[in-house]
């Protein structure tokens, strides 16, 4: 699947993916959104990529979802345990860009652990130094490559 995430030159965002048989599903961010969500589906990306998750928010799309599924409240109903999974890992990660700090990697995975419990979540991956570092990394390369690209640009990557 092709991720697009464009700049609009108007300040907004577009977030488009082209799954392999040419179907897609895109969605416009405007106002607030267009700040926050081309740099939240960046953080999907790296997590998702460097971790091998493949039922995350990504993976739904390339199964075929449509991004408004995404919530778990639409005809699908809810998201998989591994998409929620994943979205405690983005939310994570997302904390540790804009606070500017690093959590360790053993209350990474304490915290993982106690989020997973109070929604009856089975036992979350436990991450290691090294994956932590991997997503980390691509996450820093992508949100550069997103704060470099003019504005009427678009962000084009291989999921």
């Amino acid at each position: 699947m092709t991720v697009q995430i464009t700049k609009r030159k108007d300040g907004r965002a577009v977030l488009r993916c082209v799954r392999s048989d040419g179907s897609e599903t895109w969605q416009r961010q405007d106002d607030e959104r267009a700040l926050f969500f081309p740099l939240h589906d960046l953080t999907h990306f790296a997590v998702e990529t460097e971790l091998g998750y493949r039922a995350g928010f990504f993976g739904l799309l390339a199964a075929g979802w449509d991004i408004s599924e995404t919530d778990g409240k639409g005809k699908r109903g809810s998201l998989p345990p591994e998409a929620i999974e994943v979205e405690y890992l983005v939310s994570a990660f997302s904390a540790e860009r804009v606070g500017h700090s690093n959590t360790a990697v053993d209350d990474f995975n304490q915290h993982s652990s106690t989020f997973a419990q109070s929604k009856g979540l089975p036992e979350p991956r436990r991450l290691t130094d090294a994956d932590l570092t991997k997503v980390r990394s691509r996450l820093a390369e992508l949100c550069g490559q997103w704060n470099a690209l003019p504005k009427g640009e678009t962000l084009e990557l291989v999921w």
